[in-house]
């Protein structure tokens, strides 16, 4: 890596000791600049761009809290990691509300430490700029400021996405509530041939037969109590564009029949009505249930499965694909800063962590509630945990908290206390579900039973009738 290529440090610390140290630790991977005055700090700020700044809060005659809010406001794209050798809890709080993404206390015994923070504070600029220059890549073939996120995963279904949009074929999608169904649907349609007329979105699962039938071909007068008069449907209101049938699976047998008719010859007939109505949509359907389960039960028919499954997408949850929350928090956060008037907000290092290993069974819509949370209560320039709701907190805090409990044992016994309260956690969030649980942690299900065995879990303490019912018919099938 050439010397222009190198992310940029500045350190700012009266200390010619500190500074040697951190200059020794950090010059082989990256372009570092030393002063040892707030002035000097500012003026070397001023002059070069820096990713990173590194500043001591006890300088001589001065305080390290005017530099770093000089910093957040004048140059928010530049993280600060805040360094003392005064330590207290009021100027680690002082220094975090000012946006400083780290906080140090020196004498550091470990001096690998200084590498961890700075390496974790650019892998966060790194995935936020690769966010933005991935979006730009995108909007250059495909039309988006809908999807959101880097991942793998995501990377995958965008060329899934580039491929079928402007093919005029039925599509299928599933994933888990809030993963962001709708959202790719409506990026299939504003990426197709028919993006100049209508998207249409109906959530079958909200619906009785009866009103479905009403809402998507239409009623003549008198078709029924309250029809007083014609009423077109979505097939024809969707005309020419696409329509978006959610929750396909929650549909009636006999509704099945109808909506397999229209797909197969382009024709419905109005309840109440005698003659056929032509339409040309575009179906895109989406589940959050396994609908290969629901035709093998009978709940779903197979030869309309096999109609809307031409192309299938499956967009995994929020917990399998970590990378995201990332870029999701943060586009987030600037989503409800502006419909706030907030201003610029970052998130606190702790607050990232809790988001990180949350489990997010809500998956996107549940992160984007929480951030929204955070938003309207956050009082200063960094959203800090008491701005997470309670149950985010106390979720992610709970083993830490069984740790700071007990004494320290041997490393056999720690290994099994963490098991058994990892477990314990683990099958109360999923009502002892093992099949859940299982995907959740990535433990077979024949090893999660052998563990609760040897560690003394009573599961079945954890689950209802239902979910009881339903194991034993993964188990059998």
């Amino acid at each position: 890596m050439n010397e222009t290529s190198k992310p940029r440090i500045l350190i700012v610390d009266d200390s010619v000791e500190t500074l040697e140290l951190f200059e020794l630790q950090l010059k082989n991977k990256y372009k570092v600049d030393t002063a040892t005055s707030l002035k000097a700090g500012k003026e070397l700020l001023d002059n070069y761009g820096y990713h990173i700044a590194i500043i001591d809060l006890i300088l001589p005659g001065e305080n390290g809290l005017d530099l770093i809010q000089y910093v957040t406001q004048s140059y928010p794209h530049t993280a600060v990691i805040a360094i003392s050798g005064q330590a207290s809890i009021e100027t680690a709080v002082a220094a975090m509300k000012l946006g400083a993404n780290e906080y140090l206390v020196k004498p550091f015994r470990d001096l690998d430490i200084i590498n961890i923070q700075v390496e974790k504070i650019l892998q966060t600029q790194w995935l936020i700029a690769e966010n933005k220059r991935l979006s730009a890549l995108i909007d250059t073939d495909i039309e988006t400021d809908l999807i959101i996120g880097n991942s793998p995963a995501i990377q995958s279904i965008m060329q899934t996405v580039r491929k079928i949009a402007k093919l005029d074929t039925s599509t299928l999608i599933t994933g888990e509530t809030g993963v962001g169904k709708s959202v790719f649907a409506n990026l299939i349609h504003r990426n197709s041939l028919r993006k100049h007329q209508k998207f249409v979105t109906v959530n079958c699962g909200s619906l009785t037969e009866t009103l479905l039938e009403s809402l998507l071909f239409g009623h003549k007068r008198g078709a029924f109590t309250d029809a007083y008069r014609d009423k077109i449907g979505y097939f024809q209101e969707a005309n020419g564009g696409t329509l978006f049938l959610d929750e396909i699976t929650e549909t009636s047998l006999s509704f099945q029949v109808k909506l397999l008719k229209v797909l197969e010859t382009g024709f419905f007939r109005m309840v109440g009505g005698e003659e056929d109505v032509h339409t040309d949509v575009r179906i895109i359907t989406a589940t959050n249930k396994d609908i290969g389960e629901c035709v093998a039960n009978g709940t779903f028919r197979e030869d309309l499965y096999y109609r809307l499954n031409v192309f299938k997408i499956h967009i995994p949850p929020l917990r399998e694909r970590r990378d995201d929350i990332k870029v999701l928090a943060y586009a987030f956060t600037n989503e409800f800063c502006n419909k706030y008037n907030k201003g610029e907000l970052k998130l606190s290092p702790e607050v990232m962590s809790i988001l990180l290993n949350y489990s997010w069974m809500g998956n996107i819509r549940e992160l984007k509630n929480v951030i929204e949370h955070a938003v309207i209560l956050a009082e200063h320039n960094v959203i800090l945990p008491e701005d997470l709701p309670e149950n985010i907190v106390n979720s992610t805090n709970m083993i830490s908290h069984a740790f700071q409990q007990e004494e320290y044992g041997d490393w056999l016994s720690a290994k099994q206390n963490f098991e058994r309260r990892y477990l314990n956690q683990l099958l109360s969030q999923c009502n002892g579900n093992f099949s859940k649980a299982s995907k959740i942690s990535g433990i077979t299900r024949e090893n999660l039973y052998n563990k609760c065995a040897k560690l003394g879990i009573d599961y079945k303490q954890f689950r209802t009738r239902n979910n009881l019912q339903k194991e034993t018919k993964e188990t059998t099938a």
